[in-house]
């Protein structure tokens, strides 16, 4: 999850380079690259490409289709730092639905953690005036529905190879966007098209470990590690896109660390107590 966050946080990076190209057309090159390198990538492996659970990676596919166009319409209307902090209520979505859907357990102690980390998304947003009211929405339904995706990840379970998730999704994708780009598409330049090559590629490396990570761990424990892409997103907006932070913001920053360190530190204790003998 830490190499798949810093992956996400530097695809998020390059989409806002280019963020005077229509947004379909992002999405397919996104999905089209990544779609390629998985089908490559499953064929020299002798892995089979056709997925068991047909109507769950459908599912999955569809959810991410929608966090995904809504995560990039933001990136392109509101400050970086600020479009990934407000999509970074997905793993606290993530959590309520977990519990709720998958019957996982939490302590209370995770469940204060998870909080702080949530007061510090805000405290990271603090009160920017360049958040206008309908990208505020836009980040809340992408959070929701990447929430859906990780659930119905973790319901996955491992009965499909990573890739053939990934593949479903980016597959699914390509299609839909591609029909779609047959009346947004517009000539981009050589260098533009570098970049729309590179956002495919690590798109790629971040769904595939995020796939692994959701596989092999708890959804409840592993969740929190995706607030890595946020101080990720502030150190990058900070040095490439000359974006400041006020003091909320800082103290923003220590409480989503604080909440991430701390419940790494309580979920291997907890996982210590399952594993020894009594």
């Amino acid at each position: 999850m830490m190499i798949a966050t810093f992956a996400f946080a530097v695809m998020g990076a390059l989409i806002k380079q280019v963020n005077n190209i229509n947004v379909v057309q992002i999405i397919f090159f996104r999905s089209s690259i990544s779609a390629l390198m998985c089908t490559t990538t499953l064929l020299r492996a002798r892995q089979p490409v056709i997925g068991r659970n047909q109507k769950l990676l459908i599912l999955r596919s569809v959810l991410g289709l929608i966090s995904m166009s809504l995560f990039f319409i933001t990136l392109q209307r509101i400050p970086f730092g600020v479009s990934v902090t407000l999509r970074y209520l997905a793993p606290f979505f993530s959590i309520i639905l977990a519990v709720w859907l998958l019957n996982e357990k939490a302590s209370w102690q995770q469940w204060i953690l998870f909080l702080l980390a949530i007061v510090g998304v805000f405290l990271l947003k603090g009160f920017d005036t360049r958040i206008d009211n309908v990208s505020l929405l836009y980040s809340i339904l992408s959070a929701l529905f990447a929430a859906g995706v990780y659930v119905t990840i973790k319901r996955i379970g491992t009965t499909e190879h990573p890739l053939v998730i990934v593949n479903y999704f980016m597959g699914l994708t390509a299609i839909l966007s591609g029909i779609a780009l047959f009346h947004y598409w517009e000539p981009v330049s050589y260098d533009i098209f570098g970049i729309l090559i590179l956002i495919g590629m690590v798109g790629f490396f971040g769904q595939k470990f995020m796939t692994l990570s959701l596989q092999a761990e708890s959804l409840v424990n592993v969740a929190p590690f995706k607030y890595l892409e946020l101080v990720y997103a502030f150190i990058i907006g900070y040095f490439i896109f000359d974006e400041g932070y006020s003091t909320l913001s800082l103290c923003g920053i220590g409480l989503v660390i604080t909440s991430f360190m701390g419940n790494y530190i309580l979920s291997q204790r907890l996982a210590l107590k399952t594993t020894s003998p009594e």
